[in-house]
């Protein structure tokens, strides 16, 4: 039919006499026919079917534990070996038709490393975690197996024997088994808040192997200085010895002690030998009252978590059951109060008459017309009895206190609690730390707010559900429900800090970091009626404890972004923050605690009955750096073969751009032809 509709077109228009040749009325027609005809053609919605053919090759990954226990225990020889004879693998297998990729600590997605470049500078080593990571990276792709080089000593995350891989894991040891004779300190154990001018005790574990029968000396330091030291015999046959130093806390403020064995003719290495303290002297304990409208089992919780804190002292208050003390509270958690039954107005009085800095629990006793005329920094207008189950949710903006990575793990697995269902109203300066998880829904909603005023500080936590939190969390994580408890205690710290009233505000978003750990700074800045303003240029200088500075520079930004440093050693720093705010000079000081980590160099016995179980579980084998060869052969043998995707495809042939080039060019040749002969 398209050929009939541009056969009769082209006749139509080319059958009378034209003022050009016959040749080139044909040639005319003949253009004027194929246009028409593919014109009526695309008017069925003709369409292309295409097969894409892909082929991926068989994937390799070298999973390198690039840990410093590598680089430290293993002889050089042998790790030169290793760090050779993977190079030459990955070469091999790439010729073999096999795709080669390189995993190091901490697991990350692939990188472009040379097997022969890896430098074991690791701080710590998490095996379940690099071979998790190619687990999911690699998931649905033509994984052969994993070449997994490593000392098999694990101290982070979980072992990797109690995880499933479903790829083989061809495990080549490194390091060394045979003991060693070396004097180590493994563990401290300390309380890390102490009350200034209390006697308290560091106690460290000496570890010793080959030195059974002999002594060590042990020494306490305090930057450098020699605080105490004590002779610790050994006795033969153990492999453990106590030593414990008692000490008077001195003035307030974040210290660090160091414990170290002097060093002894004949021992492995001196790396092992010190561990460090680090302690909080603070003046006294903070005295909280947790009153409650009636018996409930969050105020349980609450308790347990506040009692997990050294530096709080505990007053539970209960109307009717005991009268109220009259004591100087820092702060009140009032749970469920004020009342509809109108209890517990004795304890709203003293708060409000004493200005103490309160959290507001909010339940099913609630009364919620009272609370809203508290000035909170918080207005709730429920609809009825409704309520909403609801799970915590972290504000990325809020700074003044951080939430863990391991921390926002659990709330997510924390069960849904009750909140009032209605409309929610912030006041000025009211910020959000949680937000409502309905289901798998994140909403606006608050959770948790920080309102008030500086003379009148508040928080609101609007669930009485926590108690179902820490319960879970506590039966999920041997009883160390820890998330839920730092939420309560962070919040009763944040309350009682010392009144904002600087106009420059810089403190760290951690009690304490980690050398590992990216070091974070959180900064306010007021106008000089303490509103909130921002955009202003903060000078930051860091001084550690060798009286070495390091200078920052930074603007503070309406979404709450902190200050990154990255990095930094060990140790106690003093920091002094300088602005110059409406035209005056502010400044503003305090304290940042880096705890080292020491993990690499505790243990310098290589663990290769781990490596072995790997191995074997995945149907494979334990190999040694001598033993490459063999593995390439092993690794071949097991005829792993390309994996061969077919997709199809179909496209609107009418969709084809080169398709409409073609037309305009041929319906203008032909009317450029008929313009030359004379046509129209």
């Amino acid at each position: 039919m398209c050929l009939a509709v541009g056969a009769g077109y082209a006749a139509l228009l080319y059958s009378a006499k034209a003022p050009w040749s016959k040749a080139l009325n044909y040639g005319l027609a003949a253009l004027r026919f194929v246009v028409v005809s593919f014109l009526c053609f695309l008017l069925l919605s003709p369409f292309v079917k295409t097969t894409t053919t892909t082929t991926e090759a068989p994937t390799i990954i070298l999973a390198v534990d690039n840990s410093q226990s590598v680089g430290l225990f293993t002889p050089a020889a042998v790790l030169r070996q290793a760090t050779t004879g993977l190079q030459q693998l990955a070469t091999t297998l790439q010729e073999k038709g096999f795709r080669v990729e390189t995993q190091i600590l901490p697991p990350s997605p692939a990188r472009a490393v040379r097997p022969d470049s890896v430098r074991f500078q690791a701080p710590a080593t998490d095996l379940d975690g690099l071979l998790t990571n190619v687990r999911e990276g690699y998931e649905g792709r033509n994984l052969a197996g994993v070449v997994l080089v490593s000392d098999g000593l694990v101290n982070q995350g979980r072992s990797p024997v109690y995880s499933e891989f479903n790829f083989p894991i061809y495990s080549v040891a490194v390091g060394d088994t045979v003991p060693k004779r070396d004097l180590s300190v493994p563990t401290l154990n300390y309380n890390r808040v102490a009350f200034s001018g209390n006697r308290f005790p560091i106690e460290a574990e000496i570890g010793y192997e080959g030195f059974g029968g002999g002594t060590a000396t042990v020494q306490l330091r305090e930057n450098g200085r020699v605080l105490q030291t004590k002779q610790v015999n050994l006795p033969p046959g153990r492999r453990r010895q106590k030593a414990t130093f008692l000490l008077t806390a001195p003035a307030p403020g974040k210290r660090r002690y160091e414990v170290a064995i002097q060093p002894q003719s004949g021992e492995f290495t001196p790396l092992n030998n010190s561990r460090n303290a680090y302690i909080e002297v603070v003046k006294g304990k903070l005295k909280v009252l947790l009153a409650g409208a009636a018996p409930h089992p969050d105020i349980k919780a609450l308790r347990g978590a506040i009692l997990q804190n050294d530096n709080f002292d505990l007053t539970i208050y209960l109307p009717g059951i005991a009268p109220l003390k009259a004591q100087d509270y820092d702060v009140a958690i009032l749970h469920q109060l004020p009342a509809r039954t109108g209890e517990g107005a004795d304890v709203l009085a003293q708060v409000r008459n004493r200005r103490i800095p309160a959290l507001f629990i909010i339940g099913a006793q609630s009364d919620l017309n009272a609370y809203n005329n508290l000035g909170a920094g918080l207005t709730v207008a429920p609809r009825g009895q409704q309520t909403d189950e609801v799970t915590p949710v972290l504000n990325a903006s809020f700074s003044r206190f951080s939430f863990e990575e391991d921390a926002l793990r659990r709330f997510a697995a924390y069960p849904p609690a009750p909140v009032p269902f209605g409309e929610y109203r912030l006041g000025g300066g009211a910020e959000v730390a949680l937000y409502q998880q309905v289901g798998r829904l994140k909403t606006q909603k608050p959770l948790l707010v920080f309102g008030g005023s500086p003379e009148q500080r508040r928080a609101t936590l609007l669930t009485d559900g926590g108690w179902q939190w820490r319960l879970q969390e506590a039966a999920d994580h041997a009883d160390r429900p820890d998330a839920y408890d730092r939420l309560i205690t962070r919040t009763l710290q944040l309350l009682t800090a010392n009144a904002n009233k600087k106009r420059l505000d810089v403190y760290p978003t951690q009690d304490a970091f980690t050398t590992a750990d990216e070091i974070t700074f959180g900064a306010e800045t007021y106008n000089a009626i303490f509103e909130r303003i921002y955009g202003q240029q903060i000078e930051l200088t860091l001084t550690d404890e060798q009286q070495r500075t390091r200078n920052y520079s930074f603007t503070n930004s309406e979404d709450g972004a902190p200050l990154r440093l990255g990095t930094l050693p060990g140790g106690v720093y003093r920091y002094v923050a300088r602005a110059t705010l409406g035209g005056q000079n502010q400044q503003d000081r305090g304290e940042l605690l880096v705890q080292e980590q020491q993990l690499e160099a505790l243990n310098a016995r290589a663990d290769h009955n781990l490596l072995y179980q790997l191995a074997r579980r995945s149907g494979s084998r334990l190999y040694y750096p001598q033993q490459f060869d063999q593995l390439s052969q092993d690794i071949q043998k097991a005829n792993y073969k390309p994996v061969i995707y077919s997709q199809e495809s179909i496209k609107d042939l009418i969709n084809l751009k080169w398709l409409f080039f073609l037309l305009m060019a041929l319906v203008t040749a032909e009317w450029a032809a008929r313009k030359y002969s004379g046509g129209i």
